[in-house]
């Protein structure tokens, strides 16, 4: 593949001479995240556009030189198959749909070597599974896609996973992908050649603003439900954390200094479901994501998200998904969003 890392473009922006360009290498596993891969190259590609002269230069890889499959279907074609890197290098995994099947272990054990080399690593989307199996992610801030957050708990349940946009530990880079990407490109670009640069690219990517490392991936409850009862939000959170183990809405109830029945009345007027059934689905949606990106079995995932037998949960998720749990791997085409 010929690399032409300086594009044409009108808009200029000065930048200092450095020695040499900082090389970038994205190895991209099977099912990654487009989106999280496009978003993270094209702040590079326009930093070089603005400069008029190569800032970044990358690579792009796979485990075995072979082009790739994106989770929409589409191949990319690579540079080559991992292995030699310069020793300047940053290098990002990006991952995507079903990351604990694509992080192979040849990908960590090279990354992590890599690493002990002295390169900057990282991950884009479900990149962090790669690097979890490298074992570089103890005691490190990190993030990855929160759609993913249950099922890498489950995998890694001894490390601690950030609900942000992006994180930089050190060596070790990570975000959410999407336009999280990008978030974290620009950062980089600011770090390396200023914020004038950075500001540039921002503005080039119709980005609207430079958002925080630590702002949230998702919006608030609130947002999300349209709800502005801090009480019933508290309820919910409670429910959220409460995934697994029995529930007692008596007990919540008095923690928060009202009565069970008044939280009834709340989620039937706010929610337009009871709270019962509302923790059901909550439950249905974390089993959901369980099956699909972990090998748990259906009988452990049913007692991770607090159904009282395999066959009670077999039930209620064939109910809410016209599918039995068992046959959720299985499928090529995705679960519907709801029943």
């Amino acid at each position: 593949m010929t690399a032409n890392f300086v594009a044409k473009g009108v808009a200029h922006v000065p930048v200092p001479h450095h020695d040499q360009p900082i090389p970038v290498t994205f190895v991209l596993l099977h099912n990654f995240s487009l989106i999280a891969f496009s978003s993270a190259i094209e702040p590079l590609r326009i930093a070089n556009q603005l400069a008029g002269r190569v800032l970044f230069e990358w690579s792009i890889l796979s485990e075995t030189g072979a082009p790739v499959a994106c989770s929409n279907g589409l191949v990319v074609g690579v540079d080559g198959a991992i292995g030699d890197t310069s020793a300047r290098a940053m290098l990002f995994v990006c991952g995507g749909v079903e990351p604990e099947k694509s992080a192979s272990r040849r990908v960590a054990d090279w990354l992590r070597a890599q690493w002990r080399n002295g390169r900057s690593v990282g991950g884009l989307c479900t990149g962090a599974y790669v690097l979890a199996k490298a074992g570089l992610l103890q005691g490190r801030r990190f993030t990855l896609h929160w759609e993913n957050l249950p099922p890498f708990a489950a995998t890694f349940p001894n490390l601690a996973p950030l609900e942000q946009l992006y994180c930089i530990d050190d060596r070790i880079l990570t975000c959410a992908g999407g336009a999280a990407a990008t978030d974290l490109f620009i950062e980089l670009v600011a770090r390396h050649h200023g914020a004038r640069l950075g500001d540039a690219v921002l503005k080039m990517c119709l980005h609207g603003q430079q958002r925080p490392a630590n702002l949230q991936q998702r919006l608030s409850l609130s947002s999300t439900l349209g709800i502005r009862n801090p009480l019933l939000v508290s309820v919910i959170r409670q429910f959220e954390g409460s995934i697994e183990a029995d529930v007692d809405l008596g007990d919540i109830a008095d923690r928060l200094g009202t009565s069970r029945r008044h939280i009834e009345r709340m989620f039937e007027r706010h929610v337009g479901t009871s709270p019962k059934r509302y923790l059901k689905e909550l439950r249905l949606e974390r089993a959901r994501a369980l099956l699909t990106e972990t090998d748990k079995s259906v009988r452990d995932v049913a007692e991770a998200c607090g159904f009282n037998s395999a066959n009670a949960f077999a039930k209620s998720f064939r109910q809410k998904y016209g599918v039995a749990p068992r046959h959720v791997t299985n499928m090529v085409q995705p679960l519907p969003a709801c029943a």
